[in-house]
């Protein structure tokens, strides 16, 4: 008997301790330790519940706690009518001498819309979408219109995690904001009638003791790093390296030369930016490629071209077999202005476009991308399977050393060159096309070889083939 009045009383002080590291934000009566910032929308209590009604003509509108928080967990309930968009302001800010005080930081998204990215992380009023739910598609059955939802936010260190009704949204690494203050917001609407709707929050509590012990296990749900040229504690674990250090020529070469080139490429700000040169491809630096050779990979890099620019990611390049040649040859994810570059409509059915295998294998014409935004192109190579995405939406696949993939060769641009796409491994290339063309956040993650009796597998059931699929770009 003793021993069970022992675990009783263990048990019930350490219930006791884990409610005194929880404390309410929102004491149920009126808006003491809040405040209203940048528009005129209004805040009432009603029955135990915040309610936000929009005001037409006034901007977003944001109910501020009058502390900052750095390290926390985050609950919350919420509701929302219609189609009103609507967040949570987490570690945010707003300095007079800062766009004249406006809110910014980021948002833990109320998404109503068909969209239905609730649970994903905005940066409001500066980078904007940093973790779109397309992301993470699971998460978006999490959100229940027209219900009260439980909200759930883990802010430590350079994490940030999201959770609607149990269901995780979003899984975000960055370091922009280590503290700042938690904000409901009203976001603005575009018509007097759409006053009449109203968002609600209630059981608003905060855990900033201790947080460590109340984080929730990792999971599944893909990872986001925000911070260029680094690689989070997930990516370290899973195997991904950097093929770019954000600073340095360090592990890359001249095409053909023995080092770095002197003109043509600049490193600054954490990017590795293409000049534009004054006669084309030649009067530049010239391509350059990594000092080391890969074999089955998942490479990543994000790419920002100006308009009408050319450029490009090739892979399996050989570059000693090319000397003389005007550009290194190798199979190449096309980088592009689509509508304004005319390589757009050469080639056949479009093999020349953005996230194309260039002059081989056309990409989709409805893909997800941005000439003003930073986009990332992935290729995967696991043995002859090949796949090329742009933005999270697979482009297409292939498979090399098939009888299709050699015919297909044969009646391109490669056909004079051995053995074309076929090398076992190579080296990786940017290429330097005589356009301003940026990348940054280059990273790469070698795959263990595929059993023998797997491979070519996919070949058998036919050859080189476009992927299907349609991309969204994100949008506020």
């Amino acid at each position: 008997m003793k021993k069970l009045i022992a675990i009783a009383c263990l048990a019930c002080c350490c219930m006791t301790a884990a409610a005194q590291d929880w404390k309410p934000l929102f004491n149920g009566k009126n808006l003491s330790g809040w405040t209203r910032l940048n528009g005129k929308a209004e805040y009432k209590v009603v029955d135990g519940t915040i309610v936000g009604h929009p005001k037409y003509g006034e901007p977003n509108t944001f109910l501020a706690t009058k502390a900052d928080y750095g390290d926390f967990i985050l609950e919350f309930e919420f509701k929302v009518d219609g189609n009103l968009n609507s967040g949570v302001q987490l570690r945010s800010h707003s300095d007079k001498k800062v766009m004249n005080g406006r809110v910014h930081g980021l948002q833990f998204e109320i998404d109503p819309s068909d969209r239905a990215w609730s649970g994903g992380i905005y940066d409001e009023a500066g980078r904007l979408w940093l973790y779109p739910l397309t992301k993470n598609p699971d998460g978006k059955k999490a959100f229940r219109k027209g219900e009260w939802n439980k909200a759930r936010v883990e802010a430590c260190g350079k994490s940030i995690r999201t959770w609607i009704n149990g269901i995780a949204c979003a899984n975000l690494w960055d370091d922009v904001d280590a503290s700042g203050f938690i904000a409901l917001q009203v976001h603005m609407v575009g018509s007097k009638a759409e006053e009449n709707q109203s968002v609600s929050w209630r059981s608003i509590r905060i855990c900033t003791d201790n947080v460590k012990d109340y984080l929730s296990k990792p999971d599944r749900t893909p990872e986001v790093n925000a911070i260029d040229n680094s690689l989070s504690d997930f990516e370290q674990k899973a195997g991904w390296k950097l093929l770019w250090d954000g600073k340095t020529s360090n592990g890359w070469r001249g095409a053909r030369l023995d080092e770095f080139p002197k003109n043509g490429w600049t490193i600054a700000d954490g990017v590795l930016k293409v000049e534009k040169g004054n006669g084309g491809e030649a009067s530049n630096g010239g391509d350059i490629v990594t000092t080391r050779t890969y074999k089955n990979f998942i490479l990543k890099v994000d790419f920002k071209i100006t308009e009408g620019a050319n450029s490009g990611i090739k892979y399996f390049v050989k570059p000693d077999m090319n000397k003389g040649a005007g550009s290194a040859i190798g199979c190449e994810f096309q980088v592009l202005d689509d509508l304004r570059h005319p390589d757009a409509k050469l080639g056949v059915r479009g093999n020349r476009t953005l996230g194309s295998l260039y002059d081989l294998i056309p990409a989709p014409a409805d893909k997800p991308f941005d000439i003003k935004a930073w986009n990332t192109a992935m290729v995967i190579v696991r043995g002859n399977h090949v796949e090329h995405w742009l933005n999270g939406v697979k482009l297409l696949e292939y498979e090399r050393n098939t009888q299709e993939w050699n015919a297909l060769v044969a009646y391109s641009k490669y056909k004079d060159w051995p053995n074309f796409g076929n090398h076992e491994e190579g080296n990786i290339l940017l290429q330097d096309h005589g356009d301003e063309v940026y990348f940054k956040n280059i990273k790469i993650m070698e795959l263990p070889d595929r059993p023998a009796a797997q491979r070519g597998q996919r070949g058998t059931q036919g050859g080189p083939r476009p992927a299907g699929g349609r991309g969204q770009r994100p949008r506020r």
